[in-house]
């Protein structure tokens, strides 16, 4: 493990291609959810520091250095970061588990080739970025453009700082656009990581900034500032509401990707053994810090008893503790807060009838790091809060059913509808589920599974819009019709 102060990792804002201190001056503690110690000052951008990167990515957009530089030329550029990103794999993966608390070989292994993929494939697009002719009537030559939006504010969360940062920039620079992107003020570093790979990858001065800092300040000014065309955003449905709000005095162009309370189904005539071994990864990856986790576990009734055994041993037996150790599985959660968020909803559940199988008490550490166990739920039902608010934690509700009706009933009762998974070996009713279900993504016979080519999104209070494949990149465009008389 190379020790934090070794890799020289930039803390200050990165703005018009430099790097630079906030206007105030003014830092905030950069906290290890392992330890509970502090990493050092971050600098603390606010709406000053905003308003020079909205500036230097207007002044970026207008001279059109970015947006109009040859297809070819851009794509070039943005398989160099993809090959930059590649080759700081290590270090980028070292911060994302000192500032997350991830195990560090879910960040080396999942983390980094995801964002690699995701910079990879959109570095193929502005190339592919067509419009098409319209037989319209009369002598006319109709047809239309994908052209870029202009500045795009974005603010992503701290569950997968670095993967969530590429899902967002890779496509508005595809595209064309223009960035100031803000990082989760629990996890920046791998965010201002990337400036300097940006230079090195010959993006011109201006076209990414990033300023770290918090919500209501350095956010609150991103979503509200008259020159940022677009606002995109991941995370709590509740922070996506009020952007949304915001954004309608301007008309802002927006794009959400919230919350969840995945429903994941286990049919008796299922294959039980893959089945029952994608229990644990469902919901206890990343330590449940996943918006697509699969929290509400649905269960035939005749094999209730076996999944609650089979979540049982998955829980005890995925080793919670160190980030940087090899045996690690669980690492700790991202903040104290977050961390008494968890444990609360551990007490409403048991206060709510809810029985204890597996975890379900906090890991006592004296103060050094935010570790719970991965905590299995019985004797809920869907009414519970416990079972319909995301807890965001590693704590699977199980709940039995006894007919596909009342399972499609159940699963569609909640606000959420981004994920789903589902396991039988009736094709039929795989499909006639998966139809039924109201989710943006629908596994069938797997799950957690996310591909860079495949849109990601969610139904109703989950989201706007979809990230990832050809939907992705459009999010970034406008559409233009141009008629030429003929005649």
């Amino acid at each position: 493990m190379t020790p934090f102060n070794e890799l020289n990792a930039p803390r200050q804002l990165f703005i018009n291609g430099e790097y630079c201190d906030a206007a105030s001056g003014k830092q905030f503690d950069n906290i290890n959810p392992a330890t509970g110690a502090s990493l050092g000052g971050v600098a603390e951008g606010g709406a000053e520091d905003i308003g020079r990167a909205v500036a230097a990515a207007r002044r970026a957009m207008d001279d059109g250095k970015w947006a109009t530089m040859g297809s070819h030329q851009r794509e070039g550029i943005l398989h160099k970061l993809a090959d930059l990103v590649e080759q700081n794999a290590k270090n980028l993966a070292l911060l994302e588990t000192y500032d997350t608390g991830k195990p560090y070989r879910d960040a080396l292994a999942v983390d980094i080739p995801l964002s690699v993929q995701t910079l990879r494939y959109y570095a193929g697009w502005p190339t592919k970025l067509r419009g098409e002719t319209n037989p319209v009537a009369g002598n006319f030559l109709t047809y239309t453009r994908r052209e870029p939006i202009g500045v795009i504010g974005q603010i992503v969360p701290w569950n997968f700082p670095l993967f969530m940062a590429a899902m967002k920039l890779a496509p508005a620079l595809a595209a064309g656009n223009t960035v100031v992107l803000k990082p989760a003020e629990q996890t920046p570093l791998t965010a201002l990581y990337l400036g300097q790979l940006m230079n090195e990858a010959g993006i011109p001065p201006g076209v990414v900034n990033f300023v770290s800092g918090f919500g209501g300040d350095a956010g609150q000014a991103l979503i509200t500032h008259p020159d940022v065309d677009k606002i995109a955003f991941t995370g709590s449905t509740g922070t996506g509401q009020h952007i949304m709000r915001t954004a309608a005095d301007s008309l802002k162009r927006v794009s959400l990707e919230l919350g969840g309370k995945s429903p994941h189904i286990i049919f008796a005539d299922a294959d039980l053994k893959s089945a029952m071994r994608a229990i644990g990864a469902a919901i206890f990856y990343n330590q449940g810090e996943v918006c697509i986790a699969g929290s509400r576990l649905f269960v035939e009734e005749s094999i209730y008893d076996q999944a609650v055994e089979a979540a049982k041993t998955a829980a005890e037996k995925m080793r919670v503790g160190d980030p940087f150790d090899e045996k690690t599985r669980v690492g700790a959660l991202v903040s104290a807060e977050h961390f008494d968020r968890v444990c609360k909803y551990v007490e409403l559940g048991v206060s709510e009838g809810a029985e204890i199988a597996a975890g379900g008490a906090p890991i006592d550490t004296d103060g050094k790091g935010f570790f719970y166990p991965p905590t299995v739920l019985t004797g809920v039902n869907n009414q519970m809060r416990v079972v319909r608010e995301e807890i965001f934690g590693p704590v699977l509700s199980i709940i039995p059913f006894s007919s596909q009706e009342e399972l499609i009933a159940q699963a569609n009762d909640t606000q959420y509808g981004l994920a789903a998974g589902l396991w039988t070996r009736d094709v039929g009713k795989a499909h006639t589920v998966a139809h039924a279900i109201k989710a943006g993504t629908v596994y069938i016979n797997a799950y957690g599974l996310l591909d860079a080519s495949a849109p990601f999104g969610g139904f109703k209070m989950s989201g706007i819009g979809r990230e990832n494949g050809e939907d992705g990149i459009k999010m970034y465009t406008e559409a233009k019709t141009v008629w030429t008389s003929l005649s």
